[in-house]
């Protein structure tokens, strides 16, 4: 599967006894573009092994070489001790690997419903009609699939969808499992099931995973790990040894003025991002009190409270080693005022009562919310909760069936051309023309808006310093780092000074630094401008960017706040979140459900649970692990996050449903 003569290379000496894939010096090159440049990787049996990384870090082209489905130019790639260097090679693993190629079911027939996909993927890898049954029930049941056997496959939403693939990738149970960004675009609850299923299968049929992705949360569910930047491999090992790498602390705290506050401890330190009220710096001290006298003295005379210190998370160890590694500073340079600030007063967005009907399906049921000028707000929720039809409403391209609406001072409904002038909208496909330069694009979005040639000039000068675009105005825009495209693209969303925006899965595929320097923009331009935002996104963490959220769920808003009140109130109703390591963390987890924690799941090889009463419920878990065998290593505190918050409230919402229906049913 290689294009150099095979005896370059001596046969591949297993780095551990178990060795399942050993990949040398691995090079894929497509035309004279190096997409991937001597990776070295080892995968052992039984463990589930993942690729972070950014779109175009060479994730995809590493896994499909070794699925034995791309040849490559260089190195060498064994799985299950045979080199995989011809198609005869390729073919005699096959039967052994499953492979999920990326893009939500890709591998799926749109006609067939979902047990008939399974039937055909049976089929087709020859699994015996006596066992067809019984896995097809088993897995089912697993992904919650069950009660959905004659849907079509073109109907399910986007989690759905990948958990079917995921069936039809591993009904034959493979040896190897090698999934490509399984979980990109899928909402969190359908995220949380896919690692309980994966984690479960591998505990039960010792198969092995190769897992990509580009959420740098899900790094904490791997056992180890290889993180991918321009085509190399930047650091592997375990997520603590990773950690180990760059010691310190992250210190959480609230100062004002806040964009003062940031400008003085960009001075000082590398990281620094705003999280809606709060500021989030990492320090290289490990000490806590060092750490926080760091930031008093950065801070100077501002007012500052709230300090909370932890662990930093795998996101900012990776920043910090892709900062150490070009030798930059996260720091960027202060959005310019355009002088068109708008007024703050009053409410850029309302939504009263909005219905949505499609036939007799209710997409949108009654939802009201206020959006402020100068606000960040997210509207959060799984596929096919109805947040993209409720943005379609409040844009004018779609007429609600009931409720009313205001977007920058506008009615929805009968100003849908005044809206079109008053708003900003970028896509997740960044609708940019690629076969332009930066330049062309700006000056054509100017063009559509009606600019005058003045006026163009100046908001062109205003983009290029805003969104950091200076060296690449005469570049093609196809050309791009995918960081600076999604920059010049809000930079076009921008050009007529809208006084609302509408973002849709801004930062999609866009690598940690790109992301950060994104979301400092946004901070900016609603904080010195006034703009407000309306934001979608998949990314948890960048929900924590948000002023306040609304979760939406079956076409209703079910929660609404700031990040930190639907913290405190999922913190009373379920307690504080813990992490519990242990010697055998798949058997740990199956004894905690069994012992009342519900809520109980694992990270790679930890394990979170909810605790009410902390004292007796540490005490209920290590007594119930014990006496099962299990060895308790450490059970810690840690903050909840959003994705915390948004899963436990979508699960009681379902379990709610459930109950209404089997009642009913009775």
């Amino acid at each position: 599967m290689k294009t150099e003569p095979a005896h370059q290379h001596p046969a591949l000496k297993p780095l551990h006894f178990d060795t399942v894939v050993n990949v040398s010096d691995f090079v894929k090159r497509y035309k004279k573009e190096v997409a991937v440049n001597g990776v070295d990787l080892e995968i052992r049996k039984g463990e589930i092994y993942g690729l972070i990384g950014p779109d175009g870090a060479g994730k995809s082209s590493l896994m499909k070489a070794i699925a034995g489905v791309l040849t490559y130019d260089g190195g060498a790639v064994e799985v299950f001790g045979t080199r995989v260097d011809s198609e005869r090679a390729a073919e005699r693993i096959k039967p052994k690997i499953g492979f999920l190629p990326q893009g939500l079911g890709l591998n799926l027939y749109p006609e067939l419903s979902i047990e008939e996909n399974i039937d055909f993927f049976a089929h087709l890898r020859l699994v015996p009609d006596k066992d067809v049954g019984e896995r097809k029930a088993r897995l089912l049941a697993m992904t919650r699939l069950d009660r959905f056997r004659d849907r079509p496959m073109k109907n399910l939403s986007g989690g759905m969808k990948q958990k079917l693939g995921l069936i039809c990738t591993l009904i034959h149970e493979p040896e190897l499992a090698i999934l490509d960004e399984p979980t990109t675009g899928v909402d969190p609850v359908s995220r949380r099931d896919f690692w309980s299923i994966l984690a479960e299968l591998l505990e039960e049929n010792g198969m092995t995973a190769l897992v990509s992705t580009a959420y740098m949360d899900e790094a904490e569910r791997f056992h180890r790990l290889s993180f991918l930047s321009g085509g190399k491999v930047l650091v592997s090992g375990t997520p603590t040894e990773v950690r180990a790498l760059v010691p310190g602390s992250i210190v959480t705290f609230e100062a004002t003025p806040q964009l003062e506050a940031i400008d003085r401890l960009k001075a000082s330190f590398r990281q620094v991002e705003s999280l809606g009220p709060l500021l989030h710096v990492f320090v290289d001290s490990i000490d806590r009190s060092e750490a926080t006298s760091q930031i008093e003295a950065a801070l100077g005379d501002l007012t500052h409270s709230s300090f909370r210190v932890d662990e930093p998370e795998l996101e900012d160890v990776f920043v910090a080693l892709l900062l150490l590694k070009t030798d930059q500073k996260e720091a960027f340079s202060s959005v310019s005022a355009s002088a068109v600030g708008h007024d703050r007063d009053g409410f850029a967005i309302e939504a009263q009562g909005l219905i949505r009907d499609f036939g007799s399906f209710r997409a949108v049921d009654r939802v009201s919310f206020q959006v402020k000028q100068g606000e960040i707000f997210g509207l959060l929720g799984a596929n096919g909760a109805g947040k993209t039809t409720v943005i379609k409403m409040l844009n004018g391209i779609l007429l609600p069936t009931g409720g009313t609406g205001l977007v920058a001072g506008a009615e929805m409904r009968t100003a849908s051309g005044t809206i079109k002038q008053r708003i900003g909208y970028m896509s997740q496909a960044f609708s940019l023309y690629l076969d332009l330069t930066v330049e062309e694009n700006i000056r054509l979005f100017a063009g559509i808006y009606g600019l005058d040639k003045r006026s163009m000039i100046n908001r062109y000068q205003w983009i290029v310093t805003m969104a950091g675009l200076s060296g690449y105005e005469s570049s093609l825009t196809s050309r791009l780092p995918m960081g600076v495209r999604q920059r010049l693209a809000l930079g076009c969303a921008l050009v007529h000074s809208p006084r609302v925006l509408f973002l849709d899965e801004p930062t999609s595929g866009v690598d940690p630094i790109g992301r950060r320097h994104f979301w400092d923009i946004l901070s900016r331009l609603a904080r010195e401008e006034g703009v407000a935002m309306l934001v979608t996104t998949h990314y948890m963490s960048e929900a924590e960017h948000c002023d306040n959220l609304a979760l939406m769920y079956a076409g209703r808003i079910v929660a609404e706040g700031s990040p930190a009140d639907m913290k405190r109130h999922i913190e009373q109703e379920a307690g504080l979140l813990f992490e519990v390591i242990t010697d055998q963390p798949s058997q740990a987890l199956v004894r905690l459900q069994q012992a009342g924690f519900h809520g109980a799941a694992l990270f790679g090889t930890r394990l979170h649970v909810f605790c009410r009463d902390p004292l007796r419920d540490k005490a209920c878990a290590c007594q119930a692990l014990e006496d099962s065998g299990v060895r308790v290593i450490s059970v810690n505190e840690r903050p909840l996050s959003l994705e915390d918050v948004f899963v436990y409230r979508v699960m009681a919402l379902e379990r709610i449903e459930m109950s209404a229906k089997q009642e009913a049913a009775a």
